[in-house]
């Protein structure tokens, strides 16, 4: 949105048209001060329009506007040099002024004009007031809620954090606007749900100074009281602790302290982690049920990341499985305290150190102070990428059952064949890294390889069958007439005949050998032609009626003929065999393709093409 800026009287921007302005004066505004209305919008005239005289157009009657300021009310409790921003308590008071304007009735369609004094503070302050109103409540986007301020002139200043150092980190209004849009997004903000008058009572330091970051994560002081060591269990002077919260309200414990350990108890608060030196007793934190860890390091300082990884795991566990809260503190509440707070915020949920640095300030002034807002900074990607690995760990080890038997995952087709389960069915190895419990130590059982094509026939793993790869349990032999074989092949057909019982699955397999050998022979001198037949027994998997290759030899084509002499089964097919063709000169051309049938149960043979 463009900005106009009166001369003597600040800058005016335009949030909502007509109705909501933002602006600064050096001075408090009047009646009488200046106010860019839009001007008389004039359209322009059709060339074919006639022209007559027109009647002069009376401008319309401007109405004053309501100015409001919250720079005497709202006032932000700088630690050093530090000036914003303004915190959600601001941020709700400035709403509710805002609405009251709005709602009364001698207001009504009079352009609002929210100012702040013109030094860079206040302005910026203002400025990031209105854009969080926007997202927060009004549900803007946040880009949005930024674009009437994006080319304001001057630049609104950055925020500064509560540190005595230089402050060497830029920390602006969008990066607060994008923080609580965010946080809003991911329901860990809100004012549906928000007390006002909570959370001004225990902000203040003599009332416990903690507050809620994030529905899990609360953020507070360290409380102190004598002496500091923890009482034992199963002693008498533990067993006079207080336990519940009309106990604790009794006792002689400050005041503080005594709000701190009533509001985590009514609030199911499950951990307290200390960050700083011992200042009070952690025994009254174990007596209510509230476990008790520390996690010291040095003021100032930013964290190991061994000790920022050990932090994320108990809180994820205690959010996600335990359902309940974390209390955090060091000293003040602020340095540390925000470092492990915002390295899990980034951790789950994606935040950029800016956006979660503004956030929680937003939520508690002061958090992340001087070299920790770098240490995020360089270390967010980190903190992601070991939510990536956790989420990663855990997916595969949902995915990856154990893997059951093969008596359980072998099933029987119904014609006898072992076949594969289906997908579905089949056990998944672990992942790679992760092999230990794989079966064989790196030989995987066949239920683990893929299922065959269909209409293929599945290839056997026995080492004395894969020189045939389409080998078939067919019991019943092949009658060859040749030269010398002929008597012994025709007896072997008679009694295979007459016994009526399958051959060994061995038998077959060399009978095979033998005739891939005679195959292979030289072509002999003399050019009769060579018929297979087959005899009558046959197993309960595959019919008799097998097509079979045909045969060459002497460079001759020999097709296949119906036997209708002397004990052979007449097959019902006659054709020409796809391995070698010659032509009138005797010279071979083609070469012979793999089949590609199968046998099957039916009572005639079934060729796959």
């Amino acid at each position: 949105m463009p900005s106009h800026a009166p001369a003597g009287h600040g800058q005016v921007i335009e949030y909502i048209q007509d109705r909501l302005y933002l602006a600064s004066f050096s001075s408090a505004p009047d009646p009488n001060a200046l106010f860019p209305f839009p001007s008389q919008q004039q359209s322009s005239p059709s060339k074919r329009a006639v022209k007559t005289p027109q009647s002069p157009v009376r401008a319309p009657k401007r109405k004053v506007p309501v100015y409001f300021t919250v720079d005497d009310t709202l006032l932000y409790n700088a630690f050093h040099a530090d000036f914003g921003p303004l915190h959600i308590g601001h941020l709700y008071r400035f709403a509710v002024h805002f609405h009251e304007i709005l709602g009364d009735s001698t207001n009504a369609d009079k352009p609002v004009v929210f100012w702040s004094k013109p030094d860079p503070r206040s302005r910026a302050n203002a400025a990031c007031l209105v854009a969080c109103y926007m997202v927060l409540i009004q549900s803007w986007p946040p880009h949005l809620a930024l674009a009437p301020i994006a080319q304001a002139e001057p630049p609104y200043m950055p925020f500064r954090d509560a540190g005595y150092s230089q402050a060497d980190f830029v920390l602006n209004i969008q990066d607060v606007v994008y923080g609580v849009w965010k946080a809003k997004e991911e329901s860990l903000c809100g004012l549906k749900d928000f007390s006002l008058e909570e959370y001004e009572r225990y902000e203040r330091v003599d009332m416990g100074d903690f507050n809620w970051i994030t529905p899990h994560f609360i953020a507070f002081a360290s409380p102190q009281q004598q002496p500091v060591a923890p009482i034992p269990p199963n002693t008498p002077k533990y067993a006079a602790l207080p336990k519940t919260i009309s106990e604790v309200m009794a006792s002689q414990l400050p005041v503080p302290f005594k709000n701190v350990l009533a509001h985590f108890s009514s609030r199911n608060v499950g951990l307290v982690v200390r960050l700083n030196s011992e200042l009070y007793c952690p025994s009254y934190f174990t007596a209510l049920g509230i476990d008790h860890i520390d996690m010291i390091f040095e003021d100032g300082t930013c964290p190991p990341l061994p000790l920022v990884r050990r932090f994320i795991k108990m809180a994820h566990d205690m959010i996600t499985v335990k359902n309940k809260g974390i209390a955090v503190h060091c000293k003040a509440g602020l340095g540390r305290t925000g470092c492990l707070i915002g390295a899990y915020l980034i951790y789950r949920y994606g935040f950029t150190a800016n956006e979660i640095i503004a956030f929680m300030r937003f939520m508690r002034p002061g958090m992340v102070v001087g070299p920790q807002q770098h240490w995020l900074h360089l270390n967010q990607g980190a903190f992601r990428e070991w939510w990536f690995e956790d989420s990663m760990r855990e997916k595969l080890a949902l995915a990856a059952p154990v893997t059951p038997g093969r008596q359980v995952n072998k099933q029987r087709s119904s014609n006898g064949q072992t076949v594969t389960p289906p997908n579905a069915n089949q056990s998944r190895r672990s992942a790679l890294g992760e092999i230990d419990n794989n079966e064989g130590g790196g030989s995987y059982a066949d239920e683990n390889l893929p299922a065959p094509t269909p209409g293929q026939p599945r290839k056997s793993h026995r080492k004395d069958s894969r020189h045939h790869p389409y080998a078939r349990n067919v019991s019943g032999t092949l009658a060859v007439n040749g030269e010398s074989e002929k008597a012994s092949d025709r007896t072997s057909v008679r009694r295979s005949r007459r016994s009526g019982t399958e051959q060994s699955e061995s038998e077959e397999e060399i009978q095979m050998r033998m005739l891939a050998k005679r195959a292979s022979r030289s072509p002999s001198g003399s050019p009769a032609a060579r018929s297979i037949s087959y005899s009558a027994t046959v197993t309960t998997s595959y019919d008799l009626h097998e097509d079979r290759e045909n045969w060459v030899e002497s460079g001759v084509a020999v097709q296949k003929t119906p036997s209708s002499t002397k004990g052979g089964i007449p097959l019902s097919k006659v054709r020409p065999s796809p391995r070698r063709v010659t032509d009138s000169k005797g010279e071979s051309r083609g070469v012979r393709k793999i089949s590609g049938r199968v046998g099957s149960v039916g009572a005639s043979p079934t060729r796959v093409k």
